[in-house]
């Protein structure tokens, strides 16, 4: 039996249209401003995992050659770990995969049922089924391609003292075609969004459907964004992220990440706010939006840079007691900056919306929520 924490929609139609009114009256200048202009607003694309969440102990990590407060794709000598991990800790099942984690968050801090959709591929099986079926009743509006060959991605998190770290085995998540994408129903999801986010993880799978759907954005002027996601992302898969980064218009990233992308370029700098401002003056494809790079770092201030300039935000402060998990943390930072940035508010407020949805994530376990954001 799959437990998967997702949210239930409040379904008072009457209570979201005056609350949609309220906001629109407060936020303005918007270009969105009927409750039927938020639908599909936001759209993801990425690799779905099941989460296999445990809290484990040094010795297992050390078993697996796995190291804290990072993100590897499995390989053979992982994979007894994940029975392992079911057989000798107390797992959770979680719905996961970063793009997912980020727009299930987006969605619940917008509480409006279908303003986000997301695509990715899943196994046929019940992993699968319950995934779609937990998302959809979140307000996610899921197009997902079954792969009949394969199961579904599970992504082992192992949690120590509060810190995490990832080791996903894709399985079906791998098998994504660009052929879904350019299916009618498929890529309507792509024409109906302004905003578009996948994270770094999905080079690893089909660049060419990423491609596809930057230049769409940049030929009709929406926002682009895109995460750097985890060092191997930087190091090896280069080529793929330097093709997509003229496209993308905010560059979402953790610190490590970060020096990991100016040790790879070559930059002979670790001061993230130099990186920051250096990625966010790469070439871009499109000048209709300019690039702005948002680092996170932890308990530390976030770092944004526009303009050649850095801005830096001081995150929530949390008692180290109270901290449970930091999984999905990035990703709830990402899905809370999106909820804002697409009612068009300042970046600080996009800020301050992340580092609240991140705040609530690392007291939960896995990337879980309660049932309605206490955001104003």
């Amino acid at each position: 039996m799959v437990t998967v924490k997702l949210l239930l929609l409040p379904t008072e139609p009457v209570a979201i249209a005056q609350r949609s009114r309220i906001h629109h009256t407060l936020c303005k200048p918007l270009f969105l401003s009927t409750m039927a202009d938020y639908d599909g607003v936001l759209l993801g694309m990425g690799n779905p995992l099941l989460d296999i969440s445990a809290v484990v102990d040094e010795d297992f990590l050390t078993k697996y050659d796995i190291k804290l407060n990072n993100a590897i794709l499995a390989e053979d000598k992982h994979l007894p770990m994940y029975e392992e991990m079911s057989s000798k800790y107390n797992v959770e099942y979680i719905a996961g995969g970063a793009t997912q984690n980020s727009i299930r968050v987006a969605q619940w801090m917008l509480q409006i049922p279908g303003a986000t959709s997301y695509m990715g591929c899943v196994g046929k099986d019940k992993y699968g089924e319950e995934m779609a079926k937990n998302s959809r009743s979140a307000g996610v509006n899921v197009h997902y391609y079954e792969d009949e060959t394969a199961p579904t991605g599970t992504c082992g998190v192992c949690v120590v003292g509060g810190e995490r770290s990832l080791v996903a085995n894709l399985s079906a998540a791998n098998c994504y075609k660009s052929e879904h994408l350019k299916r009618p129903e498929n890529w309507a999801l792509v024409e109906k969004a302004k905003y578009i986010y996948i994270a770094g993880f999905f080079l690893t799978v089909s660049p060419e459907s990423i491609q596809l759907v930057a230049e769409h954005a940049a030929a009709t002027n929406k926002v682009f964004t895109m995460n750097l996601s985890a060092p191997f992302i930087c190091e090896f898969f280069k080529d793929v992220q330097e093709k997509a980064l003229p496209y993308v218009d905010y560059v979402f990233g953790n610190e490590t990440e970060a020096r990991t992308f100016s040790k790879v370029h070559g930059w002979e700098t670790d001061n993230v706010e130099e990186i920051a401002i250096k990625i966010s003056q790469l070439p871009k494809a499109s000048g209709t939006h300019k690039r702005i790079t948002v680092i996170t770092q932890g308990a530390d201030p976030v770092v944004v840079a526009e303009d050649g300039k850095v801005t830096t935000y001081p995150v929530i402060f949390l008692p180290k007691e109270k901290l449970v998990d930091t999984n999905g943390a990035g990703d709830a930072f990402v899905g809370g900056f999106l909820s804002q940035l697409v009612f068009e508010k300042p970046i600080a407020e996009c800020v301050r919306a992340g580092c609240y949805a991140s705040n609530v994530i690392i007291q939960r376990s896995g990337c879980t929520y309660p049932e309605k954001p206490d955001f104003n």
